[in-house]
């Protein structure tokens, strides 16, 4: 998988509200109304991620959820990431 240059990810980012660029990773972070909440969203990212064989690097506290993507194998950002991105927006979307 191809290694986005940071205009490429830039350009990508403009479709997703709340995502950003960094130490080569893309990031966002989500507030529940709750730990349960925040849970059940994250078991439902990890059924994704596992059906996409790219697992995101995420912590959790009570109702805060963070996300951070990257291709490891590419040492940075890839189509990939934006792939898995879409999807956690779809199951944030599919929340509210």
């Amino acid at each position: 998988m191809k290694k986005l240059n940071e205009d490429e990810i830039q350009k990508k980012l403009k479709q997703f509200d709340g995502w950003s660029y960094a130490k080569q990773a893309i990031h966002t972070s989500f507030q529940f109304e709750n730990f349960k909440e925040a849970f059940t969203v994250m078991t439902r990212i990890a059924f994704e991620a596992e059906a996409q064989q790219h697992h995101p690097n995420w912590g959790n506290v009570y109702n805060q959820l963070e996300i951070s993507l990257s291709t490891h194998d590419a040492d940075g950002v890839t189509e990939k990431d934006f792939k898995l991105a879409r999807a956690i927006e779809d199951i944030i979307e599919s929340t509210n």
